[in-house]
């Protein structure tokens, strides 16, 4: 996407139906759990965020629930004391929208808005999403994007209009992206493994590791 057209795209429309799997999907969910937000999950943060986390997309119980990314599951414990730690957030909990967590220099959103089936978005659903991540990153240009995961990764990369094949993913890759017209500045991208239950509990993913990672990020930022 050009940094016009991304532009001239709305950063989030709450009642956005482009994807019909992923609307038809939350319309059953919202019957099923009518206390469930169940709509596009927002961004959350500082708007003017020098540091974007780019997560996957809202967990069934956790941000599809909460409204607000990473909020009330398990991925959210370790991102959120992580946040808490390096002077990104102003406490550590995240288990409700109203519980007055506030982020510091940092936003949050995801490649994909919208809860998918199984958490499993498929690829025209990510190409759909990616031009609200690339309207967010033109408008309010960060330095440093963290992307949690391959996915987030992959479409970090396009929505700046840059290929995956010349960037590849790895845990604690440090990417230093080329200027654009997306990001004429030009950005550093950190990559991380997700912080999903399933790579926190197989220990794929230690608070340990996770903690370099944001150790890179505070050093670079500051």
């Amino acid at each position: 996407m050009s940094k016009i057209a991304a532009a001239k795209t709305a950063l989030f429309n709450p009642e956005c139906r482009a994807c019909p799997r992923l609307s038809g999907f939350l319309q059953e969910i919202r019957v099923q759990q009518p206390d469930y937000f169940a709509r596009p999950v927002p961004p959350f943060g500082d708007a003017k965020a020098q540091l974007m986390i780019v997560g996957l997309a809202p967990g069934m119980h956790g941000a599809n629930r909460t409204g607000r990314p990473f909020t009330g599951d398990h991925a959210g414990i370790l991102l959120y004391e992580t946040l808490h730690a390096f002077g990104f957030a102003n406490h550590a909990g995240s288990s409700e929208a109203n519980d007055g967590l506030k982020l510091k220099n940092c936003r949050i959103t995801n490649a994909v808005k919208c809860l998918p089936p199984q958490n499993k978005p498929d690829v025209l659903e990510i190409r759909r999403c990616n031009s609200y991540l690339a309207a967010e990153i033109v408008a309010r240009p960060p330095r440093a994007i963290l992307a949690l995961g391959t996915i987030a990764h992959q479409a970090v990369l396009l929505a700046i209009g840059l290929k995956s094949q010349q960037f590849p993913f790895a845990h604690h890759a440090i990417h230093d992206l080329p200027a654009n017209k997306a990001t004429p500045n030009g950005l550093r991208l950190y990559d991380s493994y997700h912080c999903s239950r399933y790579n926190t509990q197989t220990k794929r993913l230690t608070p340990e590791m996770f903690q370099k990672v944001f150790s890179d990020i505070r050093d670079f930022l500051s």
